[in-house]
């Protein structure tokens, strides 16, 4: 069962998909949008991706980071990104590290959930049940934006 509302952020440090260390303390005082999905450049995965390379804009303008996080390795994340010109990093957890962390371990993939971390570090919104093609909009419009 995924981590709830309120639950403090497990932190992590992983690296991103030009190779450079990600933690989560490093966006201290931002809203962090950390979407997990099962597999780089499968049909449900690139509409939400998508989704989210749409929406960037508004996510930048209002002080919000957006990681993507699955269990492909950083030369997949790299084709993906280039593939779909994705502005945001994805998080390269070969080891599974953060997706047993955040409890959306499928059994060698991450399960399609989203958090929404506050600038606290806690957990402000989970998503267990995505509509891909509109996920980031959707988020969005619940965070009152």
């Amino acid at each position: 069962m995924p981590l709830a509302v309120g639950d403090l952020a497990p932190g992590f440090t992983v690296k991103d998909t030009q190779g450079n260390l990600v933690n989560l303390s490093d966006f201290a005082e931002k809203t962090v949008v950390l979407y997990f999905y099962p597999k780089d450049d499968t049909p449900g995965c690139t509409k939400e991706a998508c989704s989210f390379r749409d929406s960037y804009a508004e996510y930048q303008g209002k002080d919000i980071v957006v990681l993507g996080v699955s269990m492909d390795d950083e030369a997949s994340h790299q084709q993906f990104t280039t593939k779909f010109n994705l502005p945001f990093p994805l998080l390269a957890d070969t080891d599974g590290a953060i997706t047993k962390a955040y409890d959306v371990d499928g059994g060698g993939y991450a399960k399609r959930v989203t958090y929404v971390i506050d600038g606290s570090g806690k957990i402000s919104q989970v998503y267990t049940s995505i509509k891909t093609d509109t996920h980031a909009s959707d988020i969005l419009a619940a965070l009152g934006i």
